[in-house]
């Protein structure tokens, strides 16, 4: 960028032209018309070897072009991307979501009005079921004390229809990185989003160390977008269980505090019955995943312990908003899969701004 601007909105690309076909001219017409005129929309490609950049070189001028050396997964690339922007507050937007004209506004505002949020999400609904809520974000991200997450409007693969039920602003555990406003200062004193990661969880893994850091992280419904899902993995990819079961347990590693080892042990003998339960309905590869995922966890517990006494100057409190302490998983399967976020103790019960 050349010089610095209020809001960067940043689109990480990877053979994904397909859904910058479909979506970016409406990322455009919003920021054009949200009355923020200091406002930048930016593709950064990860190294695309479809015709990508072309088509938005051609279709799309108005959007500023990073063009990376390579594919560094979502994490990285983000990274290596941000790096070139001078922004106060970055926006995080995946390429397969489509946002409304007001969708922008509202994020904006939130921040600006609340100087200890660090970073806000919009409400994520499924652009293929629009009543319902999406999977990867829904109304705000939560945690259980065994590293599970979740969402209001979507537990375990139980996701529900928005019907207004969540349209408070509420803080919360994680904001989705398919559309994630952040303040560029934090993002940088936090270190970003951890490249190790390469993709999935490291938007978690960020905000968990953001409340470390003595900062909120909130979820704001009156911005609203359409989430397509599995753009760049689909959702019953082996390759993205891999990586959720594997960076999950990084995460843990990094930023838990009290009996960290232990609740990574009961977490490794939960995997394992998952592994195990994979492995009876004949889903090789699925067990093949965890399987990995663990050995590859066991591989990088000396980066993990590096990368947390590397951040450890910069924690001021313990990061205790919007957890579930106890186990979501035997909720969920007590309650008979159907489990809503009202039924749950999170803790603290009143954080709603």
């Amino acid at each position: 960028m050349d010089s610095k601007t209020k809001i960067a909105v940043v689109i990480l690309n990877w053979n994904g032209r397909h859904f910058l076909e479909k979506f970016l001219s409406k990322v455009f017409d919003s920021i054009s018309s949200s009355g923020i005129s200091d406002t930048k929309l930016v593709v950064a490609d990860n190294a695309s070897t479809d015709d990508s950049v072309e088509w938005t070189k051609t279709n799309c001028p108005y959007a500023k072009l990073i063009l990376l050396d390579k594919n560094y997964g979502f994490a990285d690339g983000y990274n290596k991307s941000l790096a070139q922007i001078d922004a106060e507050y970055y926006v995080l937007l995946n390429s397969d979501v489509e946002v409304n004209k007001n969708w922008l506004p509202p994020l904006v505002n939130y921040m600006d009005n609340n100087p200890d949020v660090a970073a806000c999400a919009p409400k994520l609904r499924s652009f293929n079921n629009p009543a319902f809520f999406e999977y990867a974000g829904a109304a705000g991200g939560f945690i259980d004390k065994y590293g599970y997450i979740f969402c209001r409007g979507r537990i375990l693969d139980f996701i529900e229809e928005d019907k207004g039920q969540y349209d408070s602003v509420m803080n919360v555990f994680w904001a989705t990185g398919a559309a994630l406003m952040i303040r560029s200062e934090l993002f940088r004193k936090a270190g970003g989003l951890d490249g190790s990661f390469f993709a999935h969880m490291e938007e978690i893994d960020l905000c968990w160390r953001l409340q470390l850091m003595g900062y909120k992280v909130a979820n704001v419904p009156e911005s609203v977008v359409y989430h397509v899902g599995g753009g760049a993995l689909p959702n019953n990819s082996p390759q993205k269980l891999y990586l959720n079961y594997r960076n999950n347990l990084m995460m843990m590693a990094k930023n838990l505090s009290k009996n960290r080892w232990l609740i990574i042990f009961v977490r490794l003998l939960m995997d394992g019955a998952s592994a195990m339960i994979y492995l009876a309905s004949g889903k090789l590869l699925y067990f093949n995943a965890v399987i990995m995922a663990h050995w590859a966890f066991f591989k990088r517990i000396p980066l993990c312990c590096r990368k947390r006494k590397m951040f450890k100057h910069l924690i001021v409190k313990k990061a205790d908003t919007g957890i579930y302490n106890g186990s979501i998983v035997y909720k969920y399967f007590k309650s008979g899969k159907k489990i809503t976020f009202p039924q749950l103790k999170i803790y603290p019960r009143n954080n709603m701004k």
